[in-house]
């Protein structure tokens, strides 16, 4: 794999676990420890508790929404497999966490795709 394929692939995994640490390493476990939480669903309530959290959570709904129109389109365009796993986790675990290892698998397809030289 050319070393500029590779370097994105290393800045996307840095992401994804940058996001990891970031959303379930701290903030996500502190929340559900939390004695009555209300679960996922008042997750999603507190993400709509005020006008500036819940402008935050409108605009990572509609991030998703594209992300996840240029997943389907890429995967197909690629043959990137089971994207419909990037999308399931990506609602489960964080979009922050799972776009990057999308992108990662659709850097590699390009990759294995490119003539070589």
């Amino acid at each position: 794999m050319p070393s500029g394929d590779r370097l994105l692939c290393i800045v996307y995994a840095v992401i994804a676990v940058g996001a990891l640490i970031a959303t379930w390493g701290t903030e996500n476990l502190k929340f559900f420890a939390l004695p009555n939480n209300g679960g996922a669903l008042g997750f999603i309530a507190l993400a709509y508790a005020n006008p500036a959290a819940a402008s935050i959570a409108n605009d990572l709904v509609f991030l998703l929404l594209a992300a996840f129109t240029l997943m389907i389109v890429e995967a197909k365009r690629l043959g990137v497999r089971f994207v419909w796993v990037y999308m399931l986790l990506s609602v489960a675990v964080a979009i922050s966490v799972m776009f990057p290892l999308f992108m990662i698998a659709r850097q590699l397809k390009i990759a294995a795709q490119r003539p070589r030289s």
